[in-house]
C-alpha cells in the first residue's frame, strides 16, 4: 500500500510510468534480495522493513543478500504502531494487571503472533523477558487469523499492528493495553505505552525505501527528496494515517541508525528465547 500510495505520486510528478512488483516470501527476504540482485542504475528501488534489513540477519542461518553490503538505504517511509491486547474475559484494565497474572500463572496463558520471528513474536517475547514471566506461543499465518483466536480465547493476548486491532474494539471482546511506541502515539493518544506500565519494550513496526548497492549518491539523494514529499503531501498523509501509519522520511544515516538499533534491540530477546528459523 505504502509503495502504490508513493508510486502514485511520484508518476505525477515525474510523468513517468511506476511499475509495482510485489515478491512476497521468505519473511521479505524475497523481494529485498530481488533489489540487492538488481543493476544499481535507478530503474528498480523497494520498499522493504524491519525483517529483512534487521531481525532476519539474527533468525536466519544464513540470507541471500547482506543488507549492509548489498543494499542501499534511501529513507524510512512510515511507522506503524503495534498495541498490546487481550481478550476481554481476562479482567485485566492495564498492563501492571496482565504481567501480575501472568506471574502468579508461568505458562498458563498464550499469545499469538503472525509468525516465529515476527514483530509480533519478538514484542512479546520481550515482555515476557523484561517482566520475568513465561507465556507459550502460538503462531498463526496472518494478523487476521490471530485476531479472529484472540476472540475465541484461543489465545488471551497479542501483539499487533494497530489496524488490525483497533477495527475490533466493537465487539467488546477486546481490550487494549498499551502502545508500541517509545512515547504516545498522536494516533493512540489515549492508550499508554508499555513504558508508562514499567516495561522497556518498544516494538514499532517501520519500512524504509532501498535500492541495490552501487547507486550513484548523487542518484540516492535524489530519489530520497521525491519520495520524502510523496509520504508528507497532505493526501498521502491522510491516507497512511487512516491505516494508522505515519510518515518518517529522512536521510540514509537516520535510516543506517533505525537498522542498527533493531539488531541491537532484538538480538539479546531471539538469544533469550532461543529463536531460529532454518
Amino acid at each position: 500500500m505504502v509503495a502504490r500510495l508513493i508510486a502514485d505520486d511520484l508518476q505525477t510528478r515525474l510523468s513517468q510510468a511506476f511499475i509495482i512488483e510485489n515478491r512476497p516470501g521468505a519473511s521479505g527476504n524475497t523481494g529485498t534480495d530481488a533489489v540487492a540482485k538488481a543493476e544499481p542504475d535507478g530503474g528498480t528501488i523497494g520498499v522493504s522493513i524491519g525483517g529483512p534489513l534487521a531481525i532476519n540477519t539474527l533468525l536466519f542461518p544464513s540470507l541471500p543478500y547482506d543488507p549492509r553490503k548489498d543494499l542501499t538505504p534511501i529513507t524510512l517511509l512510515v511507522t506503524q504502531p503495534s498495541v498490546l491486547a487481550v481478550n476481554a474475559s481476562l479482567g485485566v484494565s492495564d498492563t501492571r494487571a496482565l504481567i501480575d497474572i501472568i506471574k502468579r500463572n508461568p505458562g498458563k496463558y498464550a499469545f499469538g503472533s503472525i509468525g516465529a520471528g515476527s514483530l509480533s513474536h519478538l514484542a512479546m517475547e520481550a515482555i515476557a523477558l523484561k517482566s520475568g514471566t513465561a507465556l507459550v506461543h502460538v503462531p498463526y499465518a496472518s494478523s487476521p487469523q490471530a485476531v479472529t483466536a484472540l476472540l475465541r480465547n484461543d489465545v488471551q493476548m497479542v501483539y499487533l499492528p494497530a489496524i488490525s486491532i483497533m477495527p475490533q474494539l466493537h465487539s467488546g471482546g477486546i481490550k487494549v493495553l498499551a502502545v508500541s511506541t517509545a512515547e504516545r502515539s498522536p494516533l493512540l493518544p489515549d492508550i499508554p505505552t508499555l513504558k508508562e506500565s514499567g516495561i522497556d519494550v518498544e516494538a514499532d513496526a517501520w519500512s524504509g525505501l532501498i535500492a541495490p548497492a552501487g547507486i550513484p549518491k548523487a542518484m540516492t539523494a535524489r530519489i530520497g527528496q521525491f519520495v520524502a514529499q510523496a509520504v508528507t503531501t497532505p493526501v498521502v498523509r491522510d491516507k497512511l494515517a487512516a491505516q494508522f501509519m505515519t510518515p518518517i522520511p529522512g536521510t540514509p544515516a537516520e535510516f543506517r541508525a533505525r537498522i542498527d538499533d533493531d539488531i541491537a534491540r532484538w538480538s539479546p530477546v531471539i538469544e533469550a528465547a532461543k529463536i531460529k528459523i532454518e
